[in-house]
């Protein structure tokens, strides 16, 4: 199989971002994800439902995020929640934008220094 070109993907939308950033430490439902964002950004960005499932369903179509058939202990979860977790993909496209994002800051901090002089 031939390897994706994790370039095609970046820069990454905001929300696809921040989608994939909550998987980054393991698998998560939709609401999981909406939470862990809203307080990861101190409220500064909110994924509304409409915003988030719409996202999660063309990062499947773009093979970033997969659905999981794994499951917690049935006392902790409720059968109607869908589980989702990066790819392998998805992990090398998230790290490429993250690598592309410090970079950004990078330039900005040289920037800053050349007018602070």
């Amino acid at each position: 199989m031939a390897k994706v070109d994790t370039q095609k993907f970046l820069p990454l939308k905001s929300q696809w971002f921040h989608i994939m950033l909550s998987l980054a430490g393991g698998e998560q439902h939709g609401y999981g994800i909406m939470r862990e964002v809203l307080d990861r950004t101190q409220g500064k960005v909110r994924l509304w439902p409409a915003t988030l499932y719409g996202s999660i369903k063309r990062l499947i179509e773009a093979d970033l995020i997969e659905e999981s058939d794994e499951r917690p202990e049935p006392e902790l979860d409720d059968a109607r929640r869908r589980y989702y977790r990066l790819t392998r993909l998805g992990r090398r496209v998230l790290d490429a934008e993250c690598e592309r994002l410090q970079e950004l800051v990078r330039t900005i901090q040289l920037k800053q220094a050349m007018v602070t002089r």
